[in-house]
C-alpha cells in the first residue's frame, strides 16, 4: 500500500500490514508488521525514528542532508544507500533489541546524540555491504552495563524474505521461529511446554500470516500435536481429539 509523504507525521502498520511512504526527498520506506516511525525532514538532516517494527530504508541520495534513522537510542546515518532497521522494544523478562542490516552502499553506526539511549555502545561502527549489526540493550529497568554489540553476516534474502510475503528459518530454534510468525498474525502460537519444544530446530520457507499452516507443518516434522483453542493454536508433545485436521 503506498502512502504519500507529509513531513512531521508519524506512519504505522497493523499486524500482518506492509506499508511503502514515498518521502519529499525521493526516499522510499518499506514498512514491515507493527511498526511505526516519526519522520522529520529538515534542512541539514532528514531524520526517521523508529518506535518499533522492522523498515528498509531506499535513501535518496543527498550529501548536504544526511538521512538520519534513531532508534533504541543509536543512530544510522546515510547519504545514499538501502538498509534494514528491526527494532524490538523491552518488555518485561526480555531485552530491547537492535538489528541493522546493511544492504548496499554505507552507513555509520553510533550513540544517539540526544535523549537517553536504552542500547548504548562507544565505537562508532562504520558497516559494509552485507553486514548486520546486533545490539541488544537493557532489561526492562536494569541499570549498568549492556551486551557489547555484535555483527555478522545474513543472508540478505531471508531478512528480507518478508516483502515477499515469507520467512524463512535456517535451523531455528522453534521458540524463534514462533516468535517470528506471531509477529504477522493475531492468531497466536503457544506452546504447551516451552522448555520441552522451545528447541526443536526448523528450517524451510514459511508463508506469513498463516500460522495454522505453519504449526501443522511443525507438527507433521516433529510429531506434535496442534490443539485449536479460544485465543490461539498450540503446540503440545501428544496427540490428542481436538487437533487441528
Amino acid at each position: 500500500m503506498l502512502k504519500p509523504w507529509r513531513d512531521g507525521e508519524t506512519y504505522d502498520t497493523g499486524v500482518g500490514e506492509q506499508r511503502i511512504v514515498m518521502l519529499q526527498d525521493g526516499t522510499r520506506m518499506s514498512l514491515n508488521t507493527s511498526t511505526r516511525v516519526r519522520v522529520a525532514l529538515g534542512a541539514s538532516r532528514r531524520i526517521v525514528d523508529v518506535e518499533g517494527g522492522e523498515a528498509l530504508f531506499e535513501v535518496a541520495k543527498d550529501a548536504s542532508r544526511p538521512f538520519v534513522v534513531r532508534a533504541a537510542g543509536s543512530e544510522v546515518t546515510a547519504t545514499g544507500t538501502a538498509f534494514v532497521v528491526r527494532y524490538t522494544p523491552a518488555i518485561e523478562g526480555r531485552r530491547d533489541a537492535l538489528d541493522i542490516t546493511l544492504v548496499e552502499g554505507r552507513v555509520v553506526v553510533q550513540g544517539a546524540t540526544d535523549g537517553v539511549p536504552s542500547a548504548q555502545f562507544t565505537p562508532v561502527v562504520e558497516m559494509s555491504p552485507g553486514e548486520r549489526l546486533r545490539v541488544a540493550g537493557r532489561l526492562r529497568g536494569q541499570v549498568g552495563a549492556v551486551p557489547e554489540p555484535q555483527v555478522d553476516r545474513p543472508r540478505v534474502d531471508q531478512v528480507l524474505a518478508w516483502k515477499r510475503g515469507e520467512a524463512i528459518f535456517d535451523n531455528a530454534s522453534l521458540t524463534e521461529a514462533v516468535g517470528e510468525m506471531n509477529r504477522y498474525s493475531t492468531t497466536l502460537i503457544r506452546l504447551a511446554d516451552a522448555d520441552a519444544l522451545g528447541g526443536l530446530r526448523i528450517s524451510g520457507v514459511f508463508k506469513t500470516g498463516d500460522n495454522a499452516s505453519f504449526a501443522r507443518a511443525v507438527a507433521s516434522l516433529h510429531g506434535l500435536a496442534v490443539h485449536e483453542r479460544a485465543d490461539r493454536l498450540e503446540l503440545a508433545a501428544e496427540r490428542g481429539l481436538s487437533a487441528l485436521p
